[in-house]
């Protein structure tokens, strides 16, 4: 650790004198602080800092009440006398940055010259140009660096800046920087933003849906613990960076997970807060400090705070602030403020800053309004910012944030640089562009300049060689995506074998087939055990799964430190440093992100870890939706296991537990198969096929599976099933009847498939013939229905082909019915390739707290609701009289004056 360059700072000693309100004997204050600055000169911050620990202790034990502050005085928190030497050359890497300034911005004003309003943003690149050039050169290691590389969390919107320097290192041809958000373009374009979908060599990880990437970053950092711990992999070298704004730290998953980052004690990841004061509108905090306000925070939670506020220009005036007036007035004034001081000139900031006090003012007397104007912000001096850097990366036992105090837009000049539209600067006009040219030393003319070329120095130029040679001893090129990873193979003729004969007498949930079957086989599996994560937001009860607890041990950087409850028991609560279960808590946030890190591992760390997250299948999609997006995005693999699912399957819960519209959500994402299986056997035929193909075949799906906690007897397999289990609908159970009526076609999903069952034998003693289909994915069903549609209309003069669904189902006449514990959108996806299309009943509205039965009965979904559903189509054909729906109704105990579940 480097607690000198982290843990102090340069606030004189008579700055407390100065400073305080009501002092009573200024001596007896002078003569303690002395004694302070005599520890420090002659036994070190340590010493001190245990002292006055010793003091408040004695303060607090005799009741004397200290105002508690997380914040330290406005300044660098790493003071000039504990600077570090800059190990590169200043001018070369000025010049490289120079370079790509301008590249950066000439991708955005082309674009913008080209078709108005295309898009991409210059200023975020602006000010985070030093930031980045400092990792890029000195700290990021990359892929081929022994040990393994980094993993960077590239901010959102710098995007331009992050393109323009692989422009300059070869990997990018000018052509393709032309085409910047215009994918399409011939000869290929870039991605608007990190996107790894888009650009997969090259992008690792999504990072504009603000929030995010900070979230997934220390999760990834916790990751790599986890691969350590438990043997997987050494990634003790391997560091996560993530760039974020200070204004994406409001929103709530960026600060969310801080405190589990600094109880696992994730000294491998490093925050970079781009503090430029200024989010999309105006100022972040126009009335406040958002730097002081993140240090309260993080060091709140247990990180080391590393502020870079003020550039090497202000040293010697710090210095020279004998009692402390100069930082006084740097931590009275609001961002507000300092936002104004950046875009007035010299002689605004000598009256409005400088001018409240003659002492400071007199202290800049010797400084033109030229120079007082370049006084410079932290985040742009490489400096400050390598000394942050390499305190972070020696830092132990904490995670470290740097802070770093920039100007948004900046070198953007008059048109842009720090003013509240300057998030939205997409053009400059031809003044601004030589100024920029200008400030930056691009050799390029005048009239070159309007025209805004592109420009790279030629191969063997200076900077060109320094800047590959930087990159080759830091281990290759970033950002870079590899897909270097073993196969594996699952038997696909042993695996399912168990769960297709079914369970006779026995009653199971599809829950409990999982848990205690599937994933107990799949962990004791010789060659794919190791890679299984399971992965629980603290349900593991609800589950069935404690019994994972004892078996395989949940994940702990520390062990266990204490003896739990249930010691004694079978299912004792066990945490292991080499645990396999990553519980979470109740965090499906958190948990998605280790589902990523997890689901990522194949690309990010050569490995084939294999994730199953099950939760509440209610808090999958509807809570954390914009992470499963960045999940598809980016080629995560894995099982998302929707548990306790449905609308009326989980009893007693109600409106905010029961799901029934997952899978229509599910469908949303492109990338991800979505299946709904009601038997153990289709459970275990999907998990198997899922497993060859993301990690035998290598395709870049991801699954989401629904369980419940519904206990029956699993039916044994019917023969030939395999195919449409997989495909997404097979026949189950033909009628047992024969009838001159048109045949009903029943389609069941989950347990509500036994509904249909029950449903099939009303029928039958009615005279009515019904056949029960088991659908075990509409959006299967729908995505190979589209396409072979797709096909057909791009090719007018082939023969048309047939979807499986129209395959299955071209010899079948009748009425199709379906039934599921979902809203009746789901089945409406796949009506138009039914003959006569679908009549779909669900269970659209809220949930209810209440029996499986009753709750059934009220969105009409129940075996009695379904009967009368086909009857009534039966009467609209004509077949039958109304007044045989009528008494059906009477019958079987159906209120025809009930509410309209969807109204209540």
């Amino acid at each position: 650790m480097a607690p000198d360059l982290v843990k102090s700072n340069p606030t004189p000693s008579n700055f407390v004198e100065r400073n305080g309100d009501g002092d009573a004997d200024q001596a007896e204050t002078r003569e303690w602080l002395d004694s302070l600055e005599a520890v420090l000169q002659h036994n070190g911050p340590d010493r001190a800092r245990f002292l006055l620990t010793e003091l408040k202790q004695k303060a607090d034990r005799n009741g004397v009440e200290i105002p508690f502050t997380a914040n330290t005085p406005y300044i660098n928190s790493i003071p000039p006398s504990r600077q570090v030497p800059f190990p590169g050359s200043r001018e070369i890497e000025r010049r490289i940055k120079s370079l790509v300034r301008w590249n950066a911005m000439a991708m955005v004003v082309r674009g913008n010259k080209r078709s108005d309003g295309l898009g991409g943003h210059i200023s975020t690149y602006a000010s985070l140009a030093t930031l980045l050039e400092i990792g890029f050169n000195h700290f990021f290691k990359g892929p081929d660096a022994p040990g393994g590389g980094d993993q960077v969390y590239f901010q959102g919107h710098a995007a331009p800046g992050i393109y323009a320097r692989a422009f300059l290192e070869g990997r990018f041809p000018a052509e393709r920087l032309t085409n910047f958000r215009r994918e399409l373009a011939a000869g290929g374009g870039l991605s608007s933003y990190p996107h790894p979908w888009l650009m997969p060599n090259f992008w690792q990880f999504p990072t504009v849906s603000m929030g995010l990437g900070p979230i997934m970053a220390i999760y990834q950092a916790r990751y790599n613990r986890y691969l350590q711990h438990r043997g997987l992999k050494d990634t003790s070298q391997q560091r996560v960076w993530a760039f974020l704004g200070d204004g994406e730290t409001d929103e709530p998953e960026s600060l969310g997970a801080l405190t589990l980052a600094s109880r696992e004690k994730l000294d491998n990841l490093t925050f970079v807060v781009n503090c430029n004061l200024q989010r999309l509108d105006g100022p972040v905090r126009g009335n406040g400090k958002i730097i002081q306000e993140l240090e309260a925070a993080f060091r709140g939670a247990g990180w080391t705070v590393i502020k870079v506020i003020w550039g090497s220009d202000w040293d010697a005036l710090l210095a020279r602030d004998k009692h402390g007036l100069l930082v006084k007035r740097m931590g009275e004034i609001v961002d507000g403020e300092y936002q104004k001081y950046t875009v007035e000139g010299g002689a605004y900031i000598r009256k409005h800053f400088f001018g409240k006090h003659p002492e400071l003012l007199k202290m800049v007397e010797h400084l033109s309004d030229e120079q007082l104007r370049k006084l410079g912000r932290g985040g742009h001096d490489p400096e400050k910012v390598y000394t942050a850097y390499k305190a972070a990366i020696e830092n132990k036992g904490t995670p470290t944030v740097i802070l770093a105090k920039t100007v948004k837009g900046y070198g953007l000049g008059e048109g842009g640089e720090g003013r509240n539209i300057t998030h939205q600067q997409k053009k400059l006009n031809e003044k601004e562009l030589r100024e920029f040219r200008t400030r930056f030393g691009i050799p390029i003319t005048d009239q070159d300049a309007s025209d805004v070329p592109f420009y790279a120095p030629s191969a063997d130029a200076t900077e060109i060689a320094y800047l590959h040679e930087r990159r080759k001893q830091l281990g290759g090129h970033l950002p870079e995506r590899r897909e270097n990873c073993p196969k594996l193979t699952i038997s696909t003729k042993g695996f399912a074998k168990d769960f297709l004969q079914g369970s006779g007498k026995d009653e199971f949930s599809t829950t409990m087939v999982f848990a205690n079957g599937i994933l107990k086989k799949l962990l004791a599996d010789k060659d794919l055990g190791k890679w299984v994560v399971p992965i629980i937001p603290d349900e593991a009860r609800t589950f069935g799964m404690d019994a994972l607890f004892s078996t395989i041990g949940i994940y702990s950087n520390v062990g266990q430190l204490y003896e739990p409850v249930d010691a004694d028991t079978l299912k004792a609560y066990r945490e292991a440093k080499n645990g396999q279960l990553l519980e979470e808590g109740i965090n499906e946030a958190g948990s998605m992100s280790s589902f990523i890190a997890s689901g990522t591992a194949y690309s990010t760390h050569g490995i084939p870890t294999i994730p199953f997250y099950i939760y509440y299948s209610m808090f999958g999609f509807q809570r954390i939706g914009d992470l499963i997006w960045a999940a598809a995005d980016l080629r995560t693999r894995g099982f998302l296991l929707g548990g306790t699912a449905g609308r009326t399957t989980l009893n007693g819960e109600g409106l905010q537990h029961e799901d029934g519209h997952s899978h229509i959500l599910a469908s949303t994402v492109p990338n991800l198969v979505a299946y709904d299986p009601a038997y153990a056997y289709e459970l275990a035929l999907i998990i198997q096929d899922g497993i060859r193909r993301m990690y035998e075949v290598g395709e870049n799906v991801f699954y989401y599976v629904t369980l419940y906690n519904e206990n029956y007897p699993m039916p044994p397999m019917p023969a030939g099933a395999e195919e449409g289990v997989l495909k997404g609908i097979y026949k189950l159970k033909p009628a047992t009847v024969s009838s001159k009526l048109t045949r009903i076609h029943l389609l069941g999903s989950g347990p509500l498939l036994r509904e249909a069952v029950r449903a099939q034998e009303m029928l039958g003693q009615l005279g009515v013939a019904a056949d029960v289909w088991s659908v075990t994915s509409y959006k299967e069903l729908r995505r190979e229905a589209l396409e072979v549609e797709r096909w057909n209309l791009l090719h007018p003069t082939a023969e048309p082909k047939r979807c499986y669904l129209e395959q299955l189902l071209s010899k079948e006449k009748g009425i199709f019915l379906a039934v599921s514990d979902y809203m009746k959108s789901l089945p409406e996806m796949i009506a138009r390739w039914v003959p006569g299309g679908i009549y779909p009943l669900g269970t659209d509205g809220f949930g209810r707290s209440e029996t499986r039965q009753a709750l059934r009965r009220f969105f009409e979904v129940d075996a009695e609701c379904v009967t009368v559903a086909a009857l009534s189509q039966l009467a609209r054909r004509g077949e039958i009289k109304p007044a045989v729906v009528a008494k059906a109704i009477a019958d079987l105990g159906i209120d025809p004056e009930k509410a309209d579940p969807v109204k209540v």
